[in-house]
């Protein structure tokens, strides 16, 4: 029992506990905080950076609340950025709740609302260009949460989140949110070292245990079982220890790989199967059969899994037409998910939600289609999707009235949209290039949104089976936790300028030395440099093991290395004469000619029959008939040496080599005329000479090796075996110095690189170190194709254009065609289409540089848009510009806002005041109807 000094010590303890900011946070949450939570909050609160790393739905956004509520209380400003704008929207809803309208703001791009306020959502490339250009917003600034951090491996956005980590006031604290990688102490280490210090906070555990099953016909099976083959008991779900693959779906697998051997009918090799292993919602006895039987239907599985209470479900497709495909097939079927009181208060908010998109334009974007669709619980989300749509759909499947969504793995990567169960129909995926596998962080990412905190007690992972599937493979999936974080960062025309004007080109260096991406090829150098040291250690005993009382045994084994080098390449050089030798001689051959054939230890003759075509740069090849009646093709490839003929046999005119008789015959006649040539009127089988029989050079170093003093040693050949290991243990560690010189430096190489490129066109001074005029242009173009841009400005490419004609000459730069587009008619205006000419020349000659200086190229403007983008700037209806131009509405929507976000881009930069004008009149003809209505993803 406590004494009572011991009882007045924890009083006093808990008085000041509940006195922290922590304690007054905690305590309007309504629930209590993990521990991963209360670690990283009190880090927060003791002033120091944190990085949370934890699954999808585990809660990590409480910390940056957290940083939120510290900024309100302390009376500095707290920015909360994301890596899309989505997520932006969904997160300044969710804080303007919580503190009001008031005290937080949003800033994208597409939307500015109440910027000056405390707390600021935003996209982190709009954080990125406040940093460079010293916005006054940064004043004040205390708190930076960065959330789903782990975007920095994207290729086209990662770069921007380690500039603005690496640029933030170094009294800024940084709450950095990520999803669960395999390297997070390495990334923290990184951050503590470019922000200082930072405490890094990881967990595995999910609050929401996580069931793996496998759908086999419209029956669920677990995935894994106890060692007995009985369910699995506990709230870890598939990872209890002594956890194994469930031995059903493995005899399931060996039966059908059985019976796919043996080509069984229909219904023949079918196993037994005892039905599901365990009766857990999704279990039951169903009538399908195992393997072999037939893949239930879209339908039928949310069947199965409405039955089994698992719905919300998100069915992952690797597909935008398969996801629309799958709510048709669906509402074709007659499925209904949703009660008649949940239709209508979907209608509702569909109906409010899609106000402002013109009458007109409902019927072209497929409204009443997704309404039927939404209305029955069922949707799809995909980027091609219109906006406004996807947002819809997002709001309405959180209020848990759409049961169902089909969706593409861009719904994975970072919109707040968990589920009861996913499902992935396939395991393979089409990454652009061609069809691969889904790796274990793929699964890992796509299966995280299964379980929703506070409402589920478990999610579902439910695997489609499908011919060819193993369950093993699946469980190696579902198992491992293998996501590791790698860096995309590298210097960008307009960073380089940014930088130079600010700091300038030597401590702009130095900055980008302290990148993760470097940081991560130092750390590689650092293993590398040991194992070249070990190395070193072991030449060292190599060269004392090789020495010779009797003189120099390097120089003496220098000598048989070049001897043997020698002996190659005249050996080579001979093999390459013999084979011309050959060439020419099995090209000289005729019907009738008795040659050697080649291969084989017994000695084998033939006579030619033809000369049949032959392949490549061979001529043509002989078809000869040998002693034994068989009859093969042979070309100068067979041969190593010259083919001379040793006798001749007449070959009928009519000999007909198919046939057994004829072949009889002729070989009787061969074997006649061998008989009378034989014995020593035979020559004797040719043979390459052997290398350098004549060769002065390979003479003399014969004789330098004889006559070297270790020649006589009589442990030289001793001496020589450690003197190979030496040479080859020499040539490993040369080529790993030239592989830490390659990765050390990286970054600043590519810079000065990127540098002295901008210096040969004008963007910096000569010498590199200062921003010209030019210079300051490039500044203002933050986009994929900045200098692309600017070297268009610079060089009036679009000079002189009207609104319409700019538009689509800019679209070319922002606009990629998908492999399923078409690429529409092309009947642009003539000023549009010369824009675009010169356009495409000013990339020619920058790729031609870039290819020079040895940076990355930039992609080449894509005209696919330009006809569609005209239009619609021209005032045409929508209903025709997505006709003619093959486009999808989401996609021509989600260009258009890009189009206008670098057009507003160009009206800032641009020294034409013409240009300037019709980039302004552009964003607006460009921002109407269903583009102005709709918000960018």
């Amino acid at each position: 029992m406590a004494s009572p000094a011991e009882r007045y010590a924890a009083a006093r303890r808990r008085t000041e506990e509940s006195r922290t900011q922590l304690a007054q946070f905690a305590s309007t949450l309504g629930f209590d905080l993990d521990g991963f939570q209360l670690q990283a909050c009190q880090a927060l609160e003791a002033g120091r950076g944190v990085l949370v790393a934890a699954p999808t739905g585990a809660g990590k956004t409480v910390v940056g609340e957290f940083a939120v509520h510290l900024a309100l209380r302390t009376g500095r400003k707290a920015f909360y950025t994301t890596p899309i704008k989505a997520l932006s929207n969904q997160k300044y809803a969710e804080l303007a709740e919580r503190h009001g309208t008031a005290s937080v703001g949003l800033l994208t791009g597409d939307n500015s609302v109440n910027g000056e306020a405390p707390v600021v959502v935003m996209t982190t490339e709009v954080l990125r260009n406040m940093l460079y250009a010293g916005s006054p917003l940064l004043d004040g600034l205390g708190y930076v949460v960065m959330d789903e951090v782990h975007y920095l491996a994207d290729r086209s956005r990662g770069a921007v989140w380690e500039e603005v980590i690496i640029h933030l006031p170094s009294d800024v604290l940084v709450a950095s949110l990520s999803a669960t990688v395999s390297n997070a102490e390495e990334f923290g280490a990184w951050l503590d070292t470019v922000r200082g210090d930072t405490e890094v906070v990881v967990s595995e555990h999910r609050p929401v245990p996580l069931w793996q099953h496998l759908l086999v016909g419209t029956e669920l099976y677990d995935l894994f079982t106890d060692p007995a083959g009985d369910p699995l008991e506990g709230d870890e779900g598939s990872l209890v220890p002594g956890a194994i693959v469930n031995p059903e779906l493995v005899a399931m697998s060996r039966q059908q790989l059985r019976s796919d051997r043996l080509a069984a009918g229909p219904g023949r090799g079918r196993g037994r199967g005892r039905g599901p292993v365990r009766s857990r919602p999704g279990g039951g006895r169903y009538a399908a059969g195992p393997p072999g039987g037939r893949t239930p239907s879209r339908a039928q599985v949310l069947e199965v899994l409405d039955a089994a209470g698992l719905l919300p479900a998100i069915t992952f497709i690797f597909s935008r037409a398969g996801c629309d495909a799958a709510v048709g097939q669906c509402v074709a079927w007659g499925l209904r998910l949703t009660t008649p009181e949940e239709g209508r208060t979907i209608r509702a908010v569909a109906e409010e939600r899609c106000a402002e998109i013109p009458s007109s334009d409902l019927a072209v974007l497929g409204y009443w289609e997704w309404l039927d669709g939404l209305e029955r619980g069922l949707a799809a989300h995909h980027a091609g999707l219109l906006p406004v749509f996807k947002e819809t759909v997002e709001h309405l499947f959180a209020a848990g009235l759409v049961k169902a969504v089909f969706a593409t793995e861009t719904l994975a990567l970072g919109v707040n949209m968990p589920a009861r169960s996913v499902v992935l129909e396939r395991l393979v995926k089409w990454n652009g290039q061609t069809h691969v596998d889904v790796t274990p962080g793929e699964y890992t990412q796509l299966t995280g949104r299964a379980g929703r905190r506070g409402i589920d007690v478990e999610g579902h992972a439910v695997v489609l089976w499908s011919a060819g599937t193993d369950p093993e493979a699946v469980a190696g999936l579902a198992s491992r936790r293998t996501f590791p974080l790698r860096s995309s960062f590298r210097p960008t025309y307009n960073m380089a300028v940014n930088l130079v004007e600010q700091v300038g080109r030597d401590r702009a260096r130095d900055i980008l030395e302290t990148s993760f991406a470097q940081f991560q090829a130092d750390r590689a150098v650092v293993g590398q440099a040991q194992q070249i040291r070990d190395q070193q250690r072991a030449l060292d005993g190599y060269r004392q093991a090789m020495t010779c009382h009797l003189g120099d045994f390097a120089e003496y084994f220098a000598l048989r290395q070049r001897v043997g080098e020698r002996e190659k390449e005249l050996s080579r050089a001979g093999a390459a004469q013999r084979r011309a030798e050959a060439r020419t001689s099995v090209q000289r051959l005729s019907t009738g000619d008795v040659v050697r054939l080649p291969g084989g230890r017994r000695e084998v003759f033939g006579v030619v029959l033809d000369l049949v075509d032959g392949k490549g740069f061979d001529g043509p090849s002989p078809r000869v008939l040998s002693q034994d009646r068989q009859v093969r093709t042979i070309s100068a490839h067979d041969f190593t040496a010259a083919v001379e003929p040793v006798t001749r046999v007449k070959v009928p005119k009519a000999f007909n080599w198919r046939s057994p008789q004829a072949r009889r015959d002729l070989a009787s006649s061969l074997r006649n005329a061998l008989a009378r040539v034989g014995g020593g009127d035979l020559p004797p089988r040719r043979r390459g000479a052997s290398a350098g029989t004549d060769d002065t050079v390979l003479a003399d170093l014969r004789e330098q090796l004889r006559s070297h003093p270790c020649h006589g040693c009589s442990e030289r050949e001793e001496h020589a075996r450690w003197a190979v290991r030496e040479e080859k243990l020499a040539r490993d560690t040369r080529a790993l110095q030239r592989s830490i010189e390659g990765r050390t430096g990286t970054i600043a190489r590519t810079f000065d690189r990127v540098c002295d490129l901008l210096a040969e066109l004008g963007y910096l001074s000569p010498d590199g170190i200062a921003v010209t005029d030019p210079g300051r242009t490039l500044r203002r173009i933050n986009a994929e194709t900045d200098l692309l841009v600017a070297q268009c400005l610079r060089h009036g490419a679009w000079a002189g254009l009207g609104a319409a004609d700019l538009a689509a000459a800019v679209s070319t730069l922002v606009h990629e065609s998908r492999r399923d587009e078409g690429s529409g008619p092309e009947r642009i205006p003539r000023r549009a289409e010369d824009a675009i000419d010169t356009t495409v020349r000013l990339w020619s000659d920058l790729t031609d540089r870039e290819e020079h200086h040895k940076v990355p190229v930039t992609r080449e403007p894509d005209a696919g848009l330009a006809w569609a983008v005209h239009r619609w700037a021209s005032g045409h209806r929508l209903d025709a510009v997505l006709r003619e131009a093959d486009l999808a509405a989401g996609d021509f929507v989600r260009r258009c806002k890009q189009l206008v976000d670098l057009l507003d881009q160009i009206a800032a930069a641009s020294v034409d005041p013409l240009v300037r004008s019709a980039a302004r009149d552009a964003v607006d003809l460009v921002r109407r109807g269903v583009v102005a209505h709709t918000s960018l993803t």
